[in-house]
């Protein structure tokens, strides 16, 4: 059998986009491995509907409605290789399984890179966050730090003044603020730190301090830090798809990459901001693109009847 699309990644991108192809009446496999980047999170915000609801419980519902389409199915293993073919694709996943497809569709969305800063991981996900429309609610009106080695520092501390005001902007030892930025955030009362970060501390995941290189300490109740983003899995700079400065796989805004018949989906193509609104809205939009590929492609090769 070869199916008309596989998707690769069982994220909102990827699940969106098969109930959007199991719909329209399209043979689709998904590939899930069930390693999803916001395992940490104890509840996604956002999304209409859902505000609130853990990715456990998102990931239930999401399952339960696309396969209750017959033409899906869910396939619980990792694909290990991608192959363009004459007829479209052929995958192989952990399994040993080999499985053909006319349109592949990657939703492996991004992975996240910290800084090697100690206790950070033990309160990631609890008072250490990434991003501010995720959960700033929570933190308002707290001490926070904000911490980025990248130019996006001082766009971050800007935003984040709309939840709380007691900020202190730290570069962790990098040139990342600008002696202009540094003069405007300070004008507002924003204290900012260069020094490289040597530790968060707290117990029980909740950040109580910052203690830098130099000995410094100052208390702290919460914080965002920038990560830098790399894609999950390799198959699309294999198949010779071009990236965007920001780290994403370019397309056509639809979806489409510049490989015939291979499209992206969510944050693997845009990586940022990473909501699942965002990206669940994504698999819709190149769900559609590849139904109108496939639509094109069968009404030309379809045969017709003698009129009269």
């Amino acid at each position: 059998m070869i199916y008309e699309c596989a998707i690769i990644g069982g994220g909102p991108a990827g699940l969106n986009a098969a109930l959007i192809l199991g719909r329209a009446r399209r043979s689709v496999a998904i590939f899930d491995n069930n390693q999803p980047r916001n395992a940490v999170t104890h509840a996604s915000h956002g999304f209409i509907t859902r505000d609130g609801v853990t990715p456990a419980e998102f990931r239930r519902i999401a399952l339960e409605e696309v396969k209750s389409y017959p033409l899906v199915d869910h396939l619980q293993n990792e694909v290990i290789s991608v192959d363009t073919t004459q007829f479209g694709f052929e995958l192989v996943d952990s399994a040993g399984l080999h499985l053909k497809a006319r349109k592949l569709i990657l939703a492996t969305g991004v992975k996240e890179i910290y800084p090697d800063i100690e206790g950070f991981y033990p309160l990631y996900g609890k008072s250490l966050f990434n991003c501010p429309y995720c959960d700033g609610w929570e933190l308002q009106d707290q001490p926070l730090v904000v911490v980025s080695e990248y130019p996006n520092l001082f766009h971050t501390a800007k935003l984040l003044l709309n939840w709380s005001e007691d900020l202190v902007v730290c570069t962790n030892g990098k040139a990342s603020l600008s002696d202009v930025h540094k003069k405007h955030l300070q004008s507002k009362d924003i204290v900012v730190m260069e020094q490289p970060i040597s530790a968060f501390i707290g117990p029980n995941g909740q950040l109580e301090h910052v203690r830098f290189a130099d000995g410094t300490q100052i208390p702290r109740a919460g914080g965002f830090i920038t990560p830098k983003f790399v894609q999950s899995v390799p198959f699309a700079e294999r198949l010779g798809c071009g990236m965007t400065a920001s780290g994403g796989i370019k397309t056509d805004g639809k979806g489409r990459s510049a490989i015939p018949g291979l499209y992206i989906a969510g944050d693997t193509s845009y990586v940022a901001p990473s909501q699942v609104v965002f990206a669940a809205a994504d698999g819709s939009q190149t769900a559609m693109s590849v139904n109108m590929d496939l639509t094109e492609e069968d009404f030309t090769n379809r045969g017709s009847s003698p009129m009269g």
